[in-house]
């Protein structure tokens, strides 16, 4: 007995020993900080010059000091530029659980991919058109694309893992982190600064003016750019009994339905968004909250109204209870067609497999009928124009995040009831300790995940300073930017939002 227990312990013991050694192997793999720089020219605003791009990668640290990840950025430095007061724009897409190749290669860069304006239309296949982007903004600022841990090349090392990055508040101190050691690195804590995040990151975004705030080194933003904003999701979460999302996605239903000329014929855009509005605050808002304390008459009445603004049949509606799931709508307005439309672009629709089904079958139709060109020529720029010489995968979408995911908003062990996400607060309160601080909201009237209306009700409360809100519009969805007419309109909003904001 006593040679199998000492046996037992020479084995725990012999265990314990080469964990510590492969531990130690692990920490003495972690090399020093990779990076590839290429010098370009190019035009934009106007303005011929020179610039480098710097794909590289940044160690973050946990309280001890030790190596827990490995981020990557993509970054445009204009030459000849006294560093000291240069404007850094620092940017970042959503999910959560995206890289930042969205607006990387769709709008903010140097050279961006043209899907075509037509929503009906796939992207089909390779080759894609990729273009010189002249409304890029490097005459102005320097721009620094962000992929946070999970994706792009981005990764837990060390003694990091994937927990210590993925959660709502994990994430937006990770980011914070990499902003104050790319700021120090360059000597930018005197230059203005500014982030740009769309869909999470916007949630993003908020939490990370808060952040930045603390932490014992303080910096203050000079602005935020939302786009596709998402600060309050209980206005964007299609679900049973939300009684708030089917208030604010209605005027989007309304306006998508006028687009697919199921709807408000005779009504310009404005007039038509303004209606829904004003019914959305008004009638709609009450027999909502009424719920089952209204008599037929009133619910026959409402599924008028509805029937009008969203060209659904007034029958389905009522057999809706007055309460449409935006993944039905997105089925339900052309099943005569048998199309579907799509989510982060009411205008996009396509051909659906299954006729019957609830909602769409084939995923969203304004994701998988761009993706695949995005996907293709940031590939091809990262290895032809960057440079960039890894083994390993870009990825442009978190593997394995999805129920990872820690929502959380405050500290572990802390007490928290579940709730709908929400950082609307934290930018607000930010804004008030900053008082310089201003924010710029750009809304697609088509965006069927996060509704131009919600955006408008979110701002309207949390006490929000209103004079330094720019709410701003588009004739398009999410990603607006994919209509050429919207590009050039959102470029000119941001070029004078931050110039305005550069002295």
């Amino acid at each position: 007995m006593k040679r199998v227990l000492l046996s037992l312990s020479i084995f725990l013991i012999s265990q314990i020993a080469f964990s510590q050694e492969e531990k130690q192997v692990e920490k003495s793999e972690i090399t020093a900080p990779r990076s590839y720089e290429q010098s370009h020219t190019g035009t934009f605003g106007g303005v011929k010059l020179s610039y480098k791009s710097v794909v590289g990668e940044t160690h973050l640290k946990n309280s001890k000091g030790e190596v827990i990840g490995s981020l990557w950025s993509t970054s445009y430095l204009r030459d000849g530029m006294d560093e000291t007061n240069r404007p850094v724009l620092f940017i970042f897409n959503g999910g959560p659980g995206s890289a930042s190749v969205w607006l990387h290669m769709g709008f903010f860069g140097p050279k961006v991919v043209k899907t075509g304006d037509d929503p009906g239309i796939d992207d089909g296949a390779a080759p894609y058109r990729f273009v010189d982007n002249p409304q890029a903004l490097l005459d102005i600022t320097d721009l620094v694309f962000i992929d946070p841990i999970g994706t792009g090349f981005s990764k837990a090392i060390g003694v990091g893992e994937n927990k210590d990055f993925w959660g709502l508040n994990e994430d937006a101190e990770s980011i914070s982190q990499f902003i104050r050691i790319w700021v120090t690195k360059h000597g930018r804590w005197q230059a203005p600064k500014f982030i740009a995040g769309e869909s999470f990151g916007t949630t993003r975004a908020a939490k990370i003016a808060e952040v930045l705030e603390g932490g014992g080194q303080t910096m203050a933003l000079n602005g935020i750019v939302l786009i596709s904003q998402a600060l309050d999701y209980a206005g964007s979460s299609s679900w049973p009994d939300n009684l708030t999302s089917f208030f604010t996605y209605l005027p989007s239903m309304a306006v998508t339905a006028q687009f697919h000329g199921k709807a408000g014929l005779d009504k310009s855009l404005e007039e038509f968004v303004q209606e829904a509005r004003a019914f959305a605050y008004g009638e709609y808002l009450e027999a909502l909250f009424l719920g089952e304390k209204q008599t037929i008459a009133q619910k026959e009445a409402i599924a008028e109204k509805l029937a009008y603004f969203t060209g659904l049949d007034k029958n389905y509606i009522l057999q809706s209870n007055n309460q449409i799931l935006m993944h039905r709508f997105k089925k339900e307005l052309l099943r005569d067609q048998g199309k579907a439309i799509g989510t982060l672009d009411g205008r996009y629709f396509a051909t659906e497999t299954d006729k019957s089904a609830e909602g769409p079958v084939l995923g969203d139709a304004s994701s998988y009928m761009t993706d695949a060109a995005y996907t293709a020529v940031f590939q091809n720029y990262l290895r032809k124009d960057l440079k960039v010489e890894l083994d390993e995968p870009y990825l442009g979408s978190a593997e394995g995040m999805g129920g990872s995911w820690n929502w959380k908003p405050v500290p572990d062990g802390a007490y928290w009831e579940p709730s709908y996400v929400s950082t609307a607060r934290s930018l607000s309160e930010a804004m008030h300790r900053n008082t310089a601080m201003k924010v710029m909201v750009a809304n697609g009237y088509y965006d069927l995940i996060t509704p131009f209306f919600d955006s408008e009700f979110t701002f309207a409360r949390h006490d929000f300073p209103q004079d330094r809100i720019s709410m701003k519009y588009y004739e398009a969805g999410h990603m607006m930017y994919n209509r050429q007419g919207d590009f050039d309109a959102l470029s000119n909003d941001i070029r004078d939002f931050l110039s305005n904001l550069i002295k």
